[in-house]
């Protein structure tokens, strides 16, 4: 599936298949679509535990895979 900014039921005939990802970071009620095909780049988040769930979705948003990650920010990790 290629990542492309292309939405909607029409979308779902297109050949070879396209959609976009869902992110959702430390299981918020809410997430965010991305269909750059660029590296995630999370920042800001605060030292402790971390999850981030990825799912891969049709141009509909139907959710066809996903994956959460786990990971911790250590302490003092802020640049100098």
């Amino acid at each position: 599936m290629r990542i492309v900014p292309v939405y909607g039921p029409a979308a779902l005939d297109v050949s070879p298949r396209v959609g976009h990802i869902h992110v959702t970071v430390d299981d918020a009620p809410w997430h965010w679509a991305d269909a750059s095909g660029e590296p995630l780049i999370i920042q800001a988040l605060p030292p402790g535990p971390h999850r981030l769930w990825i799912g891969l979705a049709d141009p509909a948003h139907k959710v066809l895979d996903s994956k959460t990650v786990s990971f911790v920010v250590p302490p003092g990790g802020g640049h100098h």
